[in-house]
């Protein structure tokens, strides 16, 4: 390989990014959305790939916090902005940059590596399991009805300037965080990645618009969508488009809903990447014609097994060993007891016996809880070796709440 790995500076920043934009499509992105971007890259986590003056790949990475199952919530890093040159494919560039980037996430004590994929085809070979997935739905909401929870009707829902009361939204996000694994904790300037709203994006829409839900004078919930205006002979056809939705409680989240499904002059709800649990599939009257869709979202990586196994809870006691091998970080692979239950657990290396044989990318896959072990094990991709050791460490894996990741970065 002749190029050379270069923390990313600030005057040259334009030309590695410039080289990231040219690999995802060479469309730039809105003054908007670069101003928050440069705002919140961490230019001590970003590297590029030089040939000379060119700038032939990039990657950097986000100083994140990720609800774990029980509660916890774990130094990871954000994977993102990777990228490699067309005309420098295949040259070991992506490879010495993840190289580069693990063993920098060891140093630094971050037991975790998480990651949204363009193509999920290109980062399991580098240990990453897929570990939480989206749903996503395009409802009829002219022949689709939706029941709701006593006490929906003594919710008030009332429009407002969306800037108006991000800082309450937030607020409620904060709240969601711990309940729900694979959510990142936002530190000061993330509150701004939801609000991003470029006209290039919008596709005929309206600008962001914000409904807030209250009872008793308190917010209890919001949502932030777009609406199109469309029409044919037969009248109006207007779709709605949902951006963020989030409430404290059933009544206010299904009064949310109810607005969605009924606004004027629209026939047609988007919803993108919600939680594999949205409540609302529980409420409608015809799920066939919600037209549901399912896509994979976080990748995650385990890059201290000890420390990230131990940092979250288990559902259900689990004193099992696990056989781990792990080629692309070494220093995972081997055998490790996990002892835990609901108030915490330790994982420490052991010469015991394996009760359980897989590799560095299922334990990725299983560690929010989304992917079951056993799910694992049927497709061939988990070995038990000791009877019953299977069923005690699927059970103690799985998570009330589906993992979920709300938003990319």
């Amino acid at each position: 390989m002749d190029t050379e790995l270069k923390v990313l500076r600030r005057d040259n920043m334009d030309t590695w990014y410039a080289g990231l934009m040219r690999a995802f499509g060479g469309v730039d992105e809105s003054p908007e959305e670069r101003e928050v971007w440069d705002d919140l890259t961490e230019f001590e986590r970003s590297i590029g790939a030089w040939d000379g003056d060119q700038c032939v790949g990039t990657a950097g990475a986000f100083s994140f916090r990720l609800s774990v199952p029980g509660g916890a919530y774990v130094p990871a890093a954000g994977v993102t902005m990777v990228s490699v040159a067309a005309t420098h494919r295949r040259r070991g560039i992506l490879t010495s940059m993840m190289r580069r980037q693990l063993d920098d996430v060891r140093a630094l004590g971050e037991p975790l590596a998480v990651l949204t994929a363009s193509e999920p085809a290109i980062y399991g070979r580098f240990g990453y399991g897929i570990a939480s997935r989206q749903l996503s739905a395009e409802i009829d909401t002219s022949r689709v009805t939706l029941a709701v929870p006593p006490g929906t009707d003594a919710v008030r829902l009332r429009y407002a300037p969306v800037q108006e009361v991000a800082a309450q939204c937030e607020e409620l996000y904060v709240r969601s965080v711990g309940s729900r694994p694979g959510m990142p904790l936002r530190t000061p300037g993330w509150e701004r990645v939801p609000l991003v709203d470029p006209p290039s994006e919008r596709e005929g829409a309206s600008p962001l618009q914000c409904v807030v839900a209250e009872r008793g004078g308190e917010m209890v919930g919001y949502a932030r969508f777009r609406t199109k205006p469309e029409s044919d002979a037969a009248g109006p056809r207007g779709s709605v488009q949902l951006r963020q939705i989030d409430a404290v409680d059933p009544a206010a989240g299904a009064a949310l809903w109810r607005f969605l499904f009924g606004i004027d002059l629209t026939s047609t709800l988007h919803v993108r990447n919600r939680p594999m649990d949205d409540p609302w599939q529980y409420l409608v009257s015809d799920i066939r014609r919600c037209r549901i869709q399912v896509r994979d979202v976080l990748h995650l990586r385990l890059v201290d097994v000890g420390a990230a196994l131990g940092a979250r809870a288990y559902r259900a006691p689990v004193d099992v060993v696990f056989g781990v091998e792990d080629a692309f970080c070494p220093w995972n692979s081997g055998n490790w007891r996990l002892t835990g239950d609901t108030g915490g657990a330790s994982c420490v290396r052991t010469d015991d016996a394996a009760d359980l044989e897989l590799s560095v990318r299922e334990l990725g896959a299983a560690y929010l809880g989304g992917t079951p072990l056993a799910a694992l094990a049927d497709a061939g991709l988990v070995r038990e070796l000791r009877p019953g050791a299977l069923a005690e460490a699927s059970l103690a894996f799985g998570s009330q709440k589906a993992p979920w990741l709300p938003h990319g970065f």
